[in-house]
């Protein structure tokens, strides 16, 4: 089916989130200008301020009647905006990654996806206000779930937070991604984990690849000084074939199955949708219908940190992971899947969708559907959300 430039400009504006999903997930660097706007939800502070000292001089009727007009600002003004963030140091463990570029705006969007602060807003707003203006340094921290974005950036400038002797694999991140992390925790030089990684025939992988891409399990690793660089990622591998076989993967079904997973890896939002979003892909590939990802069009381009693709780039059937020209899944893993995709992908959820759009991309809200006409009602739903939210435009 071809799809419709609705469609397409749907597909790559939806995926603008990166999904992180949780995806501790896997997370996407934009170029965002740090100094950009803060979000509009802010421009109303200057002008609003001074028609609420006028209502509370007024009285009750005044204070009726501007409650009307402004309902949420003079919520936030009156209340605070404690809504928006939740309070103390948090509990449970998330571990955030920060890579090379990222600026406050991409770290602002993985603490939300990583389930640490609430909104956006509460730590991008904070960035703005802290005088001298953070400096943050890749590698992975150790942080919690549900903390306010003052103890966010806290635990973010705190060295001590910084995982050292140790690598963090994320899920969702590709083989790139990896390799510079094993590199950061291991001081070994990321030009001799890329020629280990290159002799893919020592790793004992399946025929079909050609590289470590999929196989490099998300996890986090305690290496011994002085490891090698092609011992180092066959720890990575080895821990991969033992998570499929404790899925109940049989050793000649692994290739599918890591590929299938590293689709819903990069795609699902919400724990729940990866079970959903298999079922899309598998039912669309029952029914001979391209799985048009855009994620899998990103990958093939080299950005492998985006998802959202051009028109161009979707024609492109020079690229051999092109889901919108090629038929059937990828020719190979687009990412580094979980315990979760890995589930997914062996266990889909049952039912008839055949699409599926993020329609609030900081709760990660997601809508299914069965039929075009269903898809573009939530496809509208997803717009006004944006209109509603220009920081992520």
């Amino acid at each position: 089916m071809s799809p419709t430039r609705r469609e397409l400009r749907e597909r790559e504006a939806a995926h603008i989130a990166g999904r992180v999903r949780s995806r501790g997930g896997a997370t996407a660097s934009y170029g965002f200008p740090e100094t950009a706007p803060p979000p509009r939800r802010r421009r109303w502070l200057a002008w609003i301020i001074a028609p609420l000292v006028l209502v509370l001089v007024l009285g009750g009727g005044a204070f009726t009647a501007a409650s009307l007009l402004f309902p949420q600002q003079l919520h936030t003004l009156i209340f605070g905006a404690e809504k928006n963030d939740y309070e103390g140091s948090g509990s449970g463990d998330a571990i955030l990654v920060i890579h090379e570029g990222d600026i406050g705006q991409d770290v602002a969007k993985n603490l939300v996806a990583a389930g640490v602060t609430k909104t956006f807003d509460s730590f991008y707003g904070l960035l703005l206000a802290t005088e001298p203006a953070p400096v943050f340094q890749p590698g992975a921290y150790q942080l919690k779930q549900h903390m306010s974005a003052r103890a966010a950036l806290d635990r973010l400038l705190d060295p001590a937070s910084k995982l050292e002797n140790q690598v963090a694999i994320p899920e969702g991140e590709t083989m790139s991604s990896v390799l510079q992390l094993v590199s950061d925790g291991t001081q070994i030089p990321v030009a001799d984990l890329q020629a280990a990684a290159a002799d893919v025939a020592s790793f004992g992988l399946p025929a079909e690849a050609t590289s470590l891409e999929g196989f490099l399990f998300p996890a986090t690793y305690q290496f011994d000084p002085g490891v090698t660089a092609h011992d180092a990622l066959k720890v990575l591998v080895d821990r991969s074939f033992q998570a499929l076989d404790a899925a109940g993967v049989a050793p000649q079904d692994r290739w599918r199955t890591v590929v299938l997973a590293s689709l819903v890896q990069k795609e699902a939002g919400l724990r729940d949708d990866y079970y959903k979003v298999s079922r899309v892909f598998l039912n669309r590939l029952d029914q001979g219908m391209l799985l048009q990802s855009d994620a899998t069009v990103a990958y093939g381009t080299g950005n492998t940190h985006r998802v959202a693709t051009t028109d161009a780039e979707r024609a492109d059937g020079n690229n051999p992971y092109n889901t919108y020209v090629h038929p059937g899944l990828p020719v190979g893993p687009i990412s580094n899947p979980g315990d979760l995709a890995i589930d997914a992908a062996l266990h889909p959820a049952d039912g008839p969708w055949l699409f599926f759009v993020t329609v609030n991309l900081e709760t990660g809200e997601t809508v299914f559907s069965e039929n075009e006409e269903q898809h573009e009602a939530a496809v509208q739903q997803w717009l006004a959300w944006m209109d509603d939210h220009p920081e992520y435009q």
